[in-house]
């Protein structure tokens, strides 16, 4: 999974490479091993080379992606851009798709790979009437151990996600999420397919047919310790990238 950079002082002495504990957490009880690997400037053949050391790549959340990749002047919400992160992320996505490996994108994540193929993002959720709340009062800031707004999400039948959770058969399944983004997808990038949705219409979920590829809107982390049907998301995810579990694209 990528890391981040905070500054000297947060973590150390030092600036430190970071990851949310929550995600290292979920993929251990999981059954797997959670390596972060540092931001720097990647060519193709360098991330293929990081990719080949894993059997998956997990996109985390985080702050908003640089506005001018997607085409738009940015929001005055817009918050928290680095564009050598995108360079990054981006780069071990394009691997991990090039090498076949399962990819789990929440929230940011789910952004990135929107954009990643074409899509575009809707830059404040706030200037759209009738939208429900989907992120706390105190939104880009949180409290240490908080967690993000519980909203349903309805997951299509059929699909990977509905299958990850736990969803037999022909019938919708809801699920409780915790939500901290204030955009989310407006033009579905190339290939992706909506795979879940909120009550007021705001895109969830999404999947690749043609690849391993689930991305969710919400944090499943932050619930995945006691909300089985959560950490079902992590628990597959492992089993797919040790290949025992969910073949196929």
């Amino acid at each position: 999974m990528p890391g981040r950079v905070v500054a000297a002082g947060r973590a150390g002495r030092l600036e430190a490479v970071t990851a949310g504990r929550a995600y290292l957490d979920a993929v251990a009880r999981g059954g797997g091993l959670g390596l972060v690997v540092g931001p720097r400037p990647l060519t193709d053949d360098a991330a293929d080379a990081i990719v080949a050391t894993g059997d998956g790549l997990l996109l985390l959340g985080g702050p908003d992606v640089e506005p001018a990749r997607y085409g738009r002047a940015a929001h005055p919400r817009t918050y928290g851009v680095a564009p050598d992160q995108d360079e990054f992320e981006l780069a071990l996505l394009g691997a991990a798709l090039r090498a076949g490996l399962p990819v789990l994108a929440i929230c940011r994540g789910l952004q990135l790979v929107n954009v990643a193929l074409g899509g575009t993002l809707h830059q404040h959720l706030g200037d759209i009437d009738g939208l429900l709340e989907h992120a706390p009062a105190t939104f880009p800031r949180a409290e240490p151990g908080s967690i993000g707004s519980l909203l349903p999400v309805t997951v299509q039948a059929g699909c990977r996600l509905h299958r990850l959770l736990g969803g037999t058969g022909t019938t919708p399944l809801t699920v409780t999420g915790a939500h901290s983004h204030h955009q989310a997808v407006d033009a579905v990038g190339r290939g992706l397919v909506v795979v879940g949705a909120g009550p007021d219409g705001v895109v969830e979920a999404l999947e690749h047919p043609g690849h391993w590829l689930v991305a969710v809107q919400w944090h499943p982390e932050d619930t995945a310790d006691d909300d089985p049907v959560m950490q079902r998301l992590f628990t597959g995810f492992v089993a797919r990238a040790a290949g025992v579990a969910d073949e196929g694209p």
